[in-house]
C-alpha cells in the first residue's frame, strides 16, 4: 500500500486522512496490538543452549475485541469483500448484516460501516476491499463500543505493509535469501562451515541422507562453534530415513556452524537461508581514510542485521527489545536506512499497554529513554500522526514515573526497579545525577509531544516540571570547585565521585553555558583521572558530546582506535563490549560465560550516527527537515563525502580543505563552515559570522559549491 502522510496543521484530522486514504486495501488493527503481539512471539524465543530464557518484565497482551469503523458516502451501491482474523460481524448504520459476511453490498448514500472482530489468539484485524471502500489508516478503531470517525477521541487504525487478503498479520515472516558457505572443513562425520562474516538465518543441509541425530553448534567465532559444551546456541534434530534437503526450523546468529552427523549419515553441501528485513541503504559515507570507510561499512552491516521486525540489541543472545539500545539504533537508522516503520513498531512494543505498573524493561533509565526516542523520531520525520497516536500512552507512562518521585521531586530506584545506566562499576543507589538529567529531558520530550497534539495544559505542566528539575540538578550536583557534575546524593549526602555520564548528557542536552561546557570537557570528558567508558553503548554519547564541543580530530582518533581495534581483532560486526587489552578468546567472554558476549550488537554501530551527523554535518532544526543545517567537519581527514536521508530525499555532501559541495532536496537549509580565507560561491550569498565562520542559505532541490581555504 502506498502510505500517504498528511499533516494538517499540528493535529492531523480524521477527515483529512479519510479524504486522502490509500488507493488499495491493507490489513488494519488497533494501533499497538500487532506490535505487542509480535514482540511477545519474538521475546519468548530466547534460547540458551537447550533452555528457554523468558523475559523478566511484564508482557502485555492485545485487546481481543475490536470495533473497526468507517463513514462513507457512495454515489452508487458498492460491493465490498471483508476478510478478518477472528470471528466477526459487519454492521451498517447500526444494523447487523445477515447471511454472507464476506461479500456485502453497501447501498448508495451516507453510511456508517462497522466490523466487529474477536480474536484471543492474535490481534483482531480486517481487510476490506471494494471499488472506493478500502481498509486503511483512515479507519477508526475502538476496544469499546463504536465511536464514529469524527469523534475527537477516536483512534486511527494501525497498519504496516500487509497489502494482500491472503497475507494477514498473524502470518508475518521475515524474508529469506539463500547464500553459500565461504568454506567447509569436512571430517568423517562433521562439517565446520564458515559463512565468511556474521549473519543470521536457517542452516540448510543439501541432500541429507540417512537416519539419526543431526547436531548444529553455532558460533559467532570459530572457537565457539568448536566448543559443543560451551557454545551459546545449538540445535539437535533426529531424522529417520531422510533423503533430500534439510532446513533447520530455527533462525540462528552465526558466522560458523559445527555440524555433527550420526554414523552413516551424509550431506552434499551446506548453505544458509539468510533471514532479513528488506531495507534500502540510503545513507552513505566515504573519506580519505580507508579504515574509517571500513568502520562505516561494518557499522551499517551491524545495524542492518539487528533491524528486524523490531530493533534488537543483538542477534545471537537476547532476541529481546531493549529501550536503551533502541533509542540509539533509532538515531543510527536516521543516518542509514531512515526506516520509520521499525522505529514505530519498536516504540509501541516497548511501551506495551495500560495500566502501567513497572518501568520499561523494568529499568528506570529505559523508561526515560523511551520518551526521548519519540521526540527524536518527530524531529527527524515530522510524523505528527504517530505522536498523536502514541501520546495517550506517553501520558500514562509519565504519570507512573511522576508518581515515583521522592520528596525532593527526583527519581531513584525503588523496589522492583533496575537502575542500569551502564555496565560501569559505580554506585547506583540514591539520586543519580545522570538519572535526573534524563528525567528532565524526558519531561521536555513530553512537553514537545503535548504541543504536537495541542494539549497546551499538559505542555505547560511538563515544561514547568522540567524547568524546576533542572534548577534542582544544578543546585545539587554541579560542583563549583571541581567544575563538573558529581555522581549522586544518598540520604541527603552528596557523593562527589566524578563520572563521565552526567557531564556528557548535560552537554548534549544543551543544559550548559559556554564556560561550563569547556569545564566539563576539561575536567570530565577529556580527563585521564575520570574512569574511562568501555562499552560502545556509552561511547555513543561520550563521542557525540565531544563532537558537540568541536573535538572532531579527537573523535576520529577514538573511532579508529576503538572500532578499528575490533576490526583488527577479527570483527565482521561490532561487539557488545571491547577491551583492547584482551587477547584471542578473552574477547568472547562475558557474563561469566566463555562465549557470552554478543559479537553483533546494535549499540556497536555508533559510527553510523557519529559520521553522518557530526562529519557530514546534516541535522534537522525543525520537524521532518522542514529546516536543517549542513555543517561538515573533516576531523583530520583530507576529504569526506556521503548522503544523509530525509523525508524529502537524500542530501549529498562533499567537503575537503578547499571546497564544499551540497545537493539539497526539500526544505530550507543553512550551510555553515569555517575558512581561513574569504569563501566564494556562485549559487548564493555567503554571510560572515565573524572569527572565520560563515553561512549561506540552501534552497530545496539545488546544488551548491563553495570554494575556500582553511
Amino acid at each position: 500500500m502506498r502510505l500517504i502522510s498528511i499533516i494538517c496543521g499540528i493535529v492531523i484530522s480524521l477527515s483529512c486522512l479519510a479524504a486522502q486514504a490509500a488507493e488499495r486495501a491493507t490489513w488494519i488493527w488497533y494501533p499497538g496490538d500487532f506490535e505487542i503481539w509480535l514482540s511477545n512471539q519474538l521475546q519468548v524465543q530466547r534460547n540458551e543452549r537447550d533452555a528457554h530464557f523468558m523475559p523478566f518484565w511484564r508482557l502485555y497482551g492485545h485487546q481481543p475485541l475490536i470495533h473497526f469503523t468507517r463513514r462513507v458516502n457512495l454515489d452508487a451501491p458498492e460491493e465490498i469483500t471483508v476478510d478478518a482474523e477472528g470471528t466477526y460481524a459487519t454492521v451498517i448504520d447500526g444494523q447487523f448484516v445477515q447471511g454472507d459476511q464476506r461479500h456485502i453490498v453497501v447501498p448508495a448514500g451516507k453510511h456508517l460501516i462497522s466490523v466487529q472482530v474477536h480474536n484471543a489468539a492474535a490481534p483482531p484485524s480486517i481487510y476490506v476491499q471494494g471499488k472506493t471502500i478500502h481498509s486503511d489508516a483512515a479507519w477508526t478503531v475502538a476496544a469499546a463500543p463504536n465511536r464514529p470517525p469524527e469523534d475527537a477521541n477516536a483512534v486511527l487504525a494501525g497498519s504496516w505493509n500487509f497489502d494482500a487478503a491472503d497475507r494477514p498479520p498473524s502470518r508475518f515472516k521475515l524474508a529469506t535469501q539463500e547464500v553459500s558457505a565461504a568454506s567447509i572443513e569436512r571430517g568423517r562425520r562433521s562439517m565446520l562451515v564458515d559463512f565468511g562474516q556474521e549473519t543470521i538465518g536457517f542452516v540448510k543441509l543439501k541432500n541429507l541422507k540417512g537416519s539419526g541425530k543431526v547436531s548444529f553448534y553455532y558460533g559467532e567465532s570459530k572457537e565457539e562453534a568448536l566448543s559443543p559444551d560451551k557454545s551459546e546456541t545449538l540445535d539437535h534434530f533426529t531424522v529417520d530415513g531422510h533423503n533430500g534437503d534439510f532446513v533447520s526450523n530455527r533462525s540462528r546468529a552465526l558466522r560458523y556452524v559445527n555440524i555433527q552427523l550420526a554414523e552413516g549419515m551424509s550431506a552434499d553441501d551446506v548453505s544458509l537461508l539468510y533471514e532479513y528485513l528488506p531495507l534500502t541503504r540510503r545513507g552513505t559515507f566515504k573519506s580519505s581514510d580507508d579504515e574509517l570507510n571500513k568502520i562505516w561499512d561494518v557499522s551499517i552491516r551491524t545495524l542492518e542485521l539487528n533491524t528486524r521486525a523490531f530493533f534488537l540489541d543483538g542477534i545471537k543472545r537476547d532476541h529481546w527489545v531493549w529501550s536503551g539500545d533502541a533509542v540509539q539504533t533509532y538515531l543510527m537508522n536516521y543516518y542509514s536506512f531512515f526506516d520509520g516503520d521499525t522505529v514505530k513498531r519498536t516504540t509501541r512494543a516497548l511501551r506495551g499497554a495500560d495500566p502501567v505498573d513497572m518501568h520499561v524493561n523494568t529499568i528506570l533509565d529505559y523508561s526515560l529513554y523511551w520518551f526521548i526516542g519519540i521526540q527524536d523520531y518527530y524531529q527527524y520525520t515530522g510524523d505528527a500522526a504517530f505522536v498523536k497516536s502514541i501520546y495517550p500512552r506517553m501520558v500514562t507512562l509519565m504519570d507512573f514515573v511522576l508518581g515515583r518521585r521522592n520528596a525532593n521531586g527526583m527519581l531513584e530506584g525503588l523496589a522492583g526497579d533496575w537502575v542500569f545506566v551502564d555496565w560501569a562499576d559505580m554506585p547506583k543507589d540514591g539520586e543519580l545525577s545522570v538519572i535526573q538529567l534524563l528525567f528532565a529531558r524526558s519531561l521536555e520530550s513530553m512537553a514537545a509531544s503535548a504541543e504536537v497534539v495541542n494539549d497546551q495544559r499538559k505542555a505547560a505542566q511538563y515544561r514547568q516540571l522540567a524547568s524546576e528539575l533542572k534548577a534542582k540538578i544544578m543546585a545539587t550536583f554541579w560542583d563549583k570547585e571541581q567544575q563538573v557534575f558529581v555522581h549522586s546524593r544518598v540520604k541527603g549526602q552528596v557523593n562527589k565521585m566524578v563520572t563521565r555520564h552526567p557531564n556528557m548528557f548535560a552537554l548534549m542536552f544543551g543544559y550548559l553555558d559556554a564556560a561550563q561546557s569547556e569545564a566539563v570537557k576539561r575536567n570530565a570528558l577529556m580527563s585521564g583521572k575520570v574512569p574511562a567508558i568501555t562499552t560502545p553503548y556509552m561511547r555513543f554519547y561520550e563521542l557525540a558530546a565531544l563532537a558537540e564541543l568541536g573535538q572532531h580530530d579527537y573523535v576520529t582518533t577514538q573511532i579508529k582506535d576503538y572500532w578499528g581495534g575490533m576490526l583488527r581483532d577479527g570483527a565482521t560486526c561490532f561487539w557488545e563490549q571491547y577491551d583492547p587489552k584482551q587477547k584471542g578468546v578473552e574477547h568472547y567472554a562475558m557474563y561469566g560465560k566463555a562465549f557470552g558476549k554478543s559479537l553483533c550488537h546494535a549499540w556497536g554501530a555508533s559510527p553510523a550516527y557519529l559520521l553522518g551527523k557530526y562529519y557530514l554535518g546534516v541535522r534537522p532544526t525543525s520537524p521532518g527537515y522542514a529546516s536543517y543545517v549542513v555543517e561538515p567537519k573533516l576531523g583530520g581527514l583530507k576529504w569526506i563525502e556521503g548522503k544523509v536521508p530525509t523525508p524529502q530525499g537524500d542530501i549529498a555532501v562533499y567537503a575537503s580543505d578547499t571546497r564544499i559541495k551540497v545537493a539539497t532536496v526539500g526544505g530550507r537549509g543553512v550551510l555553515r563552515f569555517n575558512s581561513g580565507k574569504t569563501p566564494r560561491s556562485r549559487q548564493g550569498a555567503i554571510r560572515s559570522l565573524g572569527n572565520g565562520a560563515y553561512e549561506m542559505t540552501l534552497e530545496g532541490g539545488k546544488q551548491y559549491e563553495v570554494s575556500y581555504a582553511r
